[in-house]
């Protein structure tokens, strides 16, 4: 694939400002300067460099980020800064066949609720993330107003009854991991869930933290804030799920 090809794949901008950074002599591959746009590369395990910023190419963005709280899932925030300029701009400006260019939230968190985001450029993937017949499970790490009891914790397995659902919803599994702290496995996505099904079950959520989503858990090295790319381990714990 010709560089300027690959730069405006991976996000840096039009084919014109793609070209316009290799001939500047903006862009390294390996340790070497390349100013010929139309140089070809194998784009297979290809890492190049924008002004001493290296850049592995991707075909397919899959990214996990630790979502900090007052931050929104959205790319039009209303009150709150937008998880996106939390990212790169490539990752932002990556060039999307019939949609909205860059990555996007697989669901979304809470502009209140931290932890663990998947973000990708493949409409797929976010749809068999989401798909509610695939069950995947997310774990939430809960604090709570009031002391837990084993009664609140016994109607959340059993299921509790929300406005906009005619039948009970159940928690998969639930715990308590201290007075005040629950540990809540989901399999579904609702509106508020974890803090409806909370107050339901009489208590109410003061922190809400997202550990683990499939078998994918959110390491404990990456501080709120900060992503970083998927590995093949960690989209083969996600598609176990």
């Amino acid at each position: 694939m010709q560089l300027q090809e690959v730069l405006f794949t991976q996000g840096f901008g039009t084919r014109r400002i793609c070209a316009g950074l290799v001939q500047q002599g903006h862009v390294r591959v390996g340790s070497a300067l390349v100013t010929d746009a139309a140089a070809e590369f194998p784009v297979e395990g290809l890492v190049f460099s924008v002004d001493g910023v290296e850049w592995p190419y991707h075909e397919r963005v899959y990214l996990m980020l630790h979502k900090p709280a007052g931050t929104e899932c959205s790319s039009k925030p209303s009150a709150y800064p937008s998880i996106y300029t939390l990212l790169p701009a490539p990752l932002r400006q990556r060039p999307q066949k019939g949609g909205a260019a860059g990555v996007q939230a697989v669901g979304r968190l809470d502009q209140d609720t931290t932890g663990l985001l998947l973000l990708t450029d493949h409409g797929q993937f976010i749809h068999r993330m989401n798909s509610p017949r695939r069950h995947v499970p997310k774990v939430y790490d809960v604090t709570t107003k009031h002391p837990v009891d084993a009664a609140q914790v016994a109607k959340l397995l059993a299921g509790v009854m929300l406005d906009d659902n005619p039948r009970p919803v159940r928690a998969a599994a639930c715990e308590t991991t201290g007075e005040r702290q629950l540990r809540l496995t989901l399999t579904e996505g609702k509106y508020h869930q974890v803090k409806r099904m909370v107050a339901a079950a009489g208590n109410r959520v003061e922190g809400l933290h997202r550990s683990r989503i499939g078998g994918l858990e959110l390491p404990a090295e990456l501080a709120p804030g900060q992503w970083r790319w998927l590995t093949p381990g960690d989209l083969a714990a996600l598609q176990a799920a």
